[in-house]
């Protein structure tokens, strides 16, 4: 645990949060605060180069992160306590990955950070209202996008990738623990590169096929994108023999779909961008007794989204309890934050496509885009 003052140390000295930054921007790393989030917005190899070009970075000190503060403070980086981002200079701008703790209080600075909170997510208004009231902006990563439209830093691999490799674990645990109403131990393991996950998941899946006498099989539906890439490959390298592909030539036609029954694992790696998509597999058509599948992988996490295309379950899960057993004898996996199973890797090569436009932030058109969509989410969500 670290201390209230601002360097860590409980004694640190107080910040005038009306001060002004003479520097081009001040960057704040605020330390993660989601149970077992171990990615960052920033690694310390990135921090240099912003700072090489004019810029300063302040970094919370956190025991989560994937990398030591003592990274940080050997590029130049300038170490806090965690969590005093509120007290930064208001010119600070605030890198984070997942949500902030809940609470009233308005914000004033501008951040960056994944707000889920765009597409009608539950408590979008109460989270945007926060900003509205204390005159902060939000440029959410989901929404840095090209002049195509296409988002120019994503974990969507990365999150396709773990979410295969969870959905391996889930049914070999299912096959060697049959008697277990939940035989998905927590999945607290942290792996350095994706290469190390694939053997741990194989260590785990040839049990479960020794005792089978079988291998797994797979459906991935939206195959053709990042996060569909990641769980396909995966799956390939696990050695799944049966894996079929789907995007938008198979969905097109509107589910549910009965074939998907015919697999062990469904991957569901679609990125929802419009409303109206008829659900994949309804709760009238997983009940059937002859189905084979048993794992539903969620990457895309739209369980709140009213048009959620798999409407079977209603919660989130976590890496303390990754899976939800629903009463048609189905484990369901919908864990938001996958890629910190490999927090490194996945930080490293989401911040590579990142930094160039962190670099350029004050007159950068991707975060000039992203903020007009904050700004017109703001009036449709909240109001004038």
């Amino acid at each position: 645990m670290h201390g209230g003052g601002l360097d860590g140390t409980g004694e640190g000295p107080e910040f005038d949060v009306t001060a002004r930054s003479t520097v081009m921007t001040h960057f704040w790393l605020r330390h993660e605060t989601k149970a077992n989030e171990h990615r960052c917005s920033l690694l310390p190899s990135h921090a240099s180069k912003l700072i090489a070009k004019g810029h300063t970075v302040t970094v919370e000190r956190s025991p989560v992160r994937t990398v030591p503060d003592s990274d940080y403070e050997a590029v130049g980086c300038t170490l806090v306590a965690a969590e005093t981002w509120p007290q930064a200079p208001l010119d600070a701008v605030i890198l984070g990955l997942k949500e902030l703790k809940e609470s009233t209080d308005v914000i004033p600075h501008s951040h960056i950070m994944f707000g889920h909170c765009f597409k009608g997510q539950d408590g979008d208004k109460a989270f945007l209202t926060r900003f509205k009231n204390g005159g902060g902006k939000l440029y959410d990563l989901e929404f840095l996008q090209d002049t195509n439209g296409r988002r120019v830093a994503a974990f969507g691999r990365a999150a396709g990738t773990v979410g295969m490799a969870i959905g391996l674990l889930v049914w070999s645990y299912r096959i060697l623990h049959p008697e277990e109403e939940k035989p998905t131990p927590p999945l607290l393991d942290i792996f350095q590169t994706y290469e190390d996950l694939v053997k741990y998941v194989v260590s785990i899946s040839e049990k479960a096929i020794e005792k089978a006498g079988r291998k797994p099989s797979a459906i991935v539906i939206g195959a053709l994108g990042r996060c569909g890439g990641g769980s396909c490959d995966f799956a390939v390298a696990a050695g799944v023999e049966k894996l079929a592909r789907w995007d938008m030539a198979e969905t097109k036609v509107g589910g549910p779909f009965p074939q998907i029954l015919d697999y062990d694992i469904l991957v569901n790696d679609i990125y929802l961008s419009v409303a109206g998509v008829p659900p994949f597999i309804t709760k009238e058509l997983i009940a059937r007794p002859d189905k084979t599948l048993g794992v539903i992988v969620d990457v895309s996490c739209d369980v709140n989204n009213a048009h959620n295309p798999l409407p079977v379950y209603d919660s989130y899960n976590d890496f303390d309890a990754p899976t939800t057993r629903l009463s048609e004898g189905i484990d369901v996996v919908c864990i938001d934050h996958l890629p910190s199973m490999v927090p490194h890797e996945s930080s490293s090569e989401f911040v590579d496509a990142l930094l160039p436009h962190l670099i350029e932030f004050e007159t950068s058109d991707v975060f000039k885009r992203a903020l007009a969509i904050f700004e017109e989410k703001v009036v449709s969500v909240v109001g004038e």
